[in-house]
């Protein structure tokens, strides 16, 4: 039986023009063909990685830890409104997205989304394949929305079908948005106007994942997440995961 999802979203897809070959993956979402990946680029994934752990560095290395329902600092860093150093740094995570007049100091602005944007705009990552914006749903409804198209660097996956990699993101939801997930599937118009966090993946170690993100209590800080026995995603009280995105690169 076809979920209301996946109907929604083959009526959203183009339809192939006459003649051109099928270009898709046998991965789906939500009752939908994923497209075919692009060409490897492993240097652009690599390079991500190595621009969040140098911004990592250069925020004092603050460490998280997410240990069941538990979450410790082991290492404090340096905050985004500790000086006017780290402030103009944060002032460069808001350039990438059109917000020039931002920095660290203003702290009631979430700067997460602006983070990751830069992550992949000094990485090489073309405009089109990652927008940047302001808000998470920005660039993940556009994932989402055009997953289905071949040569996509990036595509949603369910927390229950894979194991997150280094060079992934993945993403929860804050209060008060909460996603709705239809069977793990989400669609473009359920994420607008939420309010969420990702991380980018930088290691995976056994059970063990290190992600990499912004704005993480107020410093950019690398927390450490215990993965289940099947290397899934475990929920945890600050971090309601609900969307993985694979890095095909």
């Amino acid at each position: 039986m076809i979920s209301l999802l996946s109907l929604t979203l083959l009526s959203c897809a183009t339809p192939p023009q006459p003649g051109a070959p099928e270009r898709t993956t046998g991965e789906s979402w939500a009752g939908t063909r994923i497209g075919a990946p692009p060409a490897p680029n492993p240097a652009m994934k690599r390079t991500m990685i190595a621009r969040a752990n140098q911004e990592w560095s250069y925020f004092g290395r603050q460490t998280v830890v997410f240990k069941g329902a538990e979450e410790s600092i082991p290492h404090v860093g340096d905050w985004e409104d500790d000086d006017v150093r780290h402030s103009g740094r944060v002032n460069s995570y808001w350039r990438a997205v059109g917000k020039p007049g931002l920095n660290g100091m203003d702290c009631q602005k979430p700067w997460s989304a602006a983070f990751i944007s830069w992550i992949m705009q000094s990485s090489g990552v073309p405009e089109s394949q990652f927008p940047s914006a302001t808000a998470h749903w920005v660039y993940l409804a556009n994932i989402v929305q055009n997953a289905s198209l071949p040569g996509r660097y990036f595509v949603p996956r369910r927390l229950t079908d894979y194991s997150p990699q280094p060079g992934d993101l993945i993403c929860a939801y804050r209060s008060p948005s909460r996603i709705v997930t239809i069977n793990g599937y989400t669609t473009a118009s359920m994420l607008r106007g939420m309010s969420g966090h990702c991380d980018l993946v930088v290691a995976k170690n056994g059970q063990a994942l290190e992600v990499i993100g912004g704005n993480v209590r107020n410093s950019v800080s690398k927390s450490t997440l215990e993965l289940d026995a099947q290397g899934r995603l475990q929920q945890v009280p600050r971090r309601p995961w609900f969307l993985i995105i694979q890095n095909r690169l």
